[in-house]
């Protein structure tokens, strides 16, 4: 027996297999025209769509490029249909999903992305990264004396995300204090005092100079840097110069290590044992003059203070005015070469 179906229940029939499409739907639509509106899509059935040219992409690019006449996209419902039963389409709000989800990825995989400048700003510089703009603050610039320019590539790290105002926060400085946490790790699990290193010298104090060693900053102390009196590093050491140093101390719990030139140079002290004497007289050069005395090299990197009596009686006996560089005739009164330590006088002492 054949069932015949009348007009009425066919369209019954087709009711059920319509589906309704409503704002905030994320469907697929091939794009077949453009018009004064912008693009439009076929979405399927009796409904028509739009994307206006603003919703089209997040800059200026022209529609026809980024939504090619003949191809299939994804397209977010930003409005319901109208009395003609047309729906308003965004394919820029879908793409800014999916670059969302990229971000949050990459910020939990603390990758190094590389972004292009698209804007210099008071307090910082904007950056495009897959199609947002994210802030690198002045604050996260590692070399902030360096003249960036719209166009410019920067490598940056997220550091924070707030999807909801759709912006978030980039640090240029990040990687750079990374990998030296990274430089930190494999240089504690190596290093053991008494090794010689190379390292660069990169920067430098008053109290001393700090060595590059492979990523990782170390001081070199102004009293680690020569066995002789040094007024100030530089008057060794320059920027930039490749040495050789020893390691001096590893403090692991503070993440320091210090280094020593002193440590990997023959100590002056064990040589002048063999020619400084108790009771000898040598001749010495003055190196320093301090309200309580001159400090005297008596050998080659050895020195030992003359004390202000002494440097005084001296120069009134003799009508004379002792000053750095001035070569005088000392006596050894002590030596001690383990402690390091010289007494000088111009005249024998009694034991002597």
């Amino acid at each position: 027996m054949t069932n015949i179906i009348d007009d009425a229940d066919f369209e019954d029939l087709l009711k059920q297999y319509e589906y309704s499409l409503k704002r905030g739907d994320l469907i697929k639509g091939t794009v077949y025209g453009y018009d004064s509106e912008g693009a439009i899509v076929d979405i399927g059935g009796k409904s028509a769509a739009v994307v206006p040219e603003k919703e089209a992409s997040n800059d200026n690019t022209k529609i026809e490029e980024v939504l090619e006449k003949g191809k299939e996209y994804e397209f977010l419902i930003i409005s319901e249909s109208d009395d003609n039963g047309k729906f308003i389409l965004s394919r820029r709000k879908v793409d800014l999903f999916y670059a969302w989800q990229e971000l949050k990825k990459l910020k939990e995989q603390n990758e190094v992305i590389k972004g292009e400048i698209v804007q210099v700003v008071r307090g910082g510089i904007l950056v495009d990264i897959i199609g947002v703009r994210g802030f690198v603050p002045s604050s996260q610039i590692q070399n902030r004396t360096a003249e960036y320019k719209v166009g410019d590539k920067i490598e940056v790290k997220i550091i924070s995300l707030d999807e909801e105002h759709n912006n978030f926060v980039l640090s240029n400085k990040k990687i750079y204090s990374d990998s030296v946490e990274n430089a930190k790790e494999e240089i504690f699990s190596q290093i053991e005092v008494g090794q010689v290193i190379k390292g660069r010298v990169v920067r430098v104090t008053d109290f001393g100079a700090f060595i590059d060693i492979g990523g990782f900053d170390c001081l070199l102390p102004l009293s680690q840097i020569s066995w002789k009196w040094v007024e100030h590093p530089t008057d060794l050491l320059k920027i930039g110069e490749e040495i050789e140093v020893g390691v001096f101390d590893v403090d692991a719990a503070k993440q320091r290590i210090t280094l020593s030139l002193k440590s990997i140079t023959p100590d002056p002290w064990e040589a002048a044992k063999e020619v400084i004497h108790e009771g000898d007289f040598r001749e010495g050069l003055i190196t320093r003059i301090k309200p309580f005395g001159a400090f005297v090299e008596i050998f080659d990197g050895v020195e030992a203070l003359l004390p202000h009596t002494e440097l005084i009686e001296y120069q009134n006996s003799n009508n004379a005015i002792l000053e750095v560089g001035s070569k005088i005739n000392v006596c050894i009164l002590k030596f001690n070469p383990q402690d390091k330590r010289i007494s000088l006088g111009f005249k024998k002492s009694e034991e002597n």
